[in-house]
């Protein structure tokens, strides 16, 4: 992954964030809101398990949004920004660059609603707009209670067995990646294969986005990290994917 992902057993990374609430300011509730709604309404629900009537819904969101679009918008920022923001505040960031790059709203109208939001921050905020719209509030519920579920039937027999030994390939993460970059390289056992096929979102230039096999993997961790760093006779479990793995 990208620098900010690659930080697997890195030392001196204080401060360490030891905040126990779930939102620490009240817009954090409201930007947590807004990327719920918009996977419920995502247009790729109509191909999605379970079903969804996505197409029934007069929702005027039509565009393709997901778990992994908001991990790719925090991938893709500068490492000093990703480190020196709050968590929502990068999902703010992330969600109001794919609303300028879809068309909803242009980066000159959103330049001038934040000056017009920080010239009166010390004023009472205007209420939000209401809308009487039932069929999209029973969509967004009917997501929150069933999701969209990654499995999918197994194409082909899984590559590796329980007690394989395979290597993590090295390859590049791209704009977007799921494998934990301090593992490229290094050898583990097969502990798990998990039932079924697991697909995700959209495609990846590393590879993910069909249906295949996902593994839990037990890595030693004095192979991983300095001896001084490690308790002896200690593992490390990783999901992967079946893309990201070879036999040793």
């Amino acid at each position: 992954m990208k620098l900010q992902h690659n930080l697997g057993g890195l030392e001196g990374l204080d401060p360490i964030n030891a905040e126990t609430q779930v939102f620490v300011e009240p817009w954090e509730q409201r930007i947590f809101g807004i990327h719920t709604a918009m996977m419920a309404l995502s247009n790729h629900l109509s191909d999605s398990l379970p079903d969804y009537a996505i197409e029934d819904v007069p929702t005027t969101f039509k565009s393709f949004w997901t778990w992994g679009h908001l991990r790719m918008g925090a991938e893709g920022m500068h490492p000093f920004d990703y480190f020196r923001l709050r968590y929502y505040e990068k999902w703010l960031g992330g969600i109001s660059s794919f609303f300028i790059s879809e068309g909803y709203i242009t980066q000159e109208e959103l330049d001038a609603r934040t000056a017009e939001m920080l010239e009166n921050s010390e004023k009472a905020a205007a209420p939000l707009p209401v809308r009487d719209a039932p069929e999209i509030d029973a969509q967004v519920l009917k997501y929150l209670r069933e999701g969209d579920s990654p499995m999918r039937e197994l194409p082909t027999p899984p590559k590796f067995s329980v007690g394989d030994r395979v290597r993590i390939k090295n390859v590049s993460p791209a704009d977007h990646s799921r494998l934990p970059g301090h593992l490229k390289g290094y050898v583990a056992e097969v502990v798990r294969v998990y039932e079924g096929a697991f697909t995700y979102f959209f495609p990846t230039e590393d590879g993910i986005g069909t249906p295949m096999p996902v593994y839990s993997l037990a890595f030693k961790n004095e192979d991983i990290w300095p001896e001084s760093l490690t308790e002896p006779n200690s593992f490390y479990y990783n999901d992967i994917f079946e893309v990201y793995i070879e036999a040793a």
